[in-house]
Formats: structure tokens, sequence, C-alpha cells
């Protein structure tokens, strides 16, 4: 059973959430969300909740500063890859250039380590050359 059903505030946090994933991370992060519907559907649903509907979706700093934090935040990690790629494609998506990207990750090799930065800008390298050129 989803412990939402039949839940106004619920269904109006998650409309918020899905909202702001979508303006977010567009394509990539409905991905997100539609590969977890079979193993764990509630979990989608708190991952478009809390951090969409919750925190993204708070005033005080833009999408594109919430975008560059998160990619600094996983880049210092080290071990979240797809999430790291999902959100530089973020990034891009709400109006952070290449070199904004590139400069935070860069920053990240002073917090995390060279290695870190390195998967960094690997992951942004493989992204940025999927680009269609505008």
């Amino acid at each position: 059973m989803n412990t939402h059903e039949s839940n106004p505030m619920a269904d109006e946090r998650y409309a918020r959430g899905w909202a702001k994933l979508k303006e977010v991370d567009g394509q990539a992060g409905e991905n997100v969300i539609d590969s977890l519907k079979d193993i764990a559907p509630d979990f989608a649903r708190l991952l478009i909740e809390f951090p969409f509907g919750d925190i993204y979706s708070r005033p005080g700093l833009d999408l594109k500063v919430r975008e560059l934090s998160v990619v600094a935040a996983l880049t210092a990690m080290g071990n979240a890859m797809p999430q790291l790629k999902v959100h530089i494609y973020g990034a891009r998506n709400v109006g952070c250039t290449q070199q904004e990207i590139v400069e935070v990750i860069m920053q990240m090799a002073v917090y995390a380590g060279f290695p870190a930065a390195l998967n960094g800008l690997f992951a942004a390298k493989d992204l940025f050359s999927q680009e269609v050129p505008a």
C-alpha cells in the first residue's frame, strides 16, 4: 500500500516536487524516478517530495546555485557518479555554463582531493561531449 494515498498535503508536496524535478533535471530526472517504480515506488515518491518538493522549492537560492552546490557535494563524495552526471545535466539545464561547472569541480580538489576532482571532471567531459551545439 502506498503510504500517501488520499493525503492532500502529500499530494501537493508531490506535485510541487514533480514540477521542480522536471524544471531542474528534465528527462534525466524523470528517468531516475521511472527506474525506481518497479523496485521501490515509495522511495521514488520520497525522492520527489523531500529534495524537490521541500528543499529545491525553498526561496533564498536560485536553481543555478543549488545545482552547482549539488555538483560540488557529489564530486566531493566521490562515490555517486550516476547522481553527479544527472546533476551536471541539471546544472546545464538551469543555465550553468560548462566553465562554471568545471570551476566548481576543480575547487573540490582542495577539499576532497585530486581523485574526486578528476572523476568529476571526467563525468563533466562525458556529458559535455553529448551536448548538441546551439
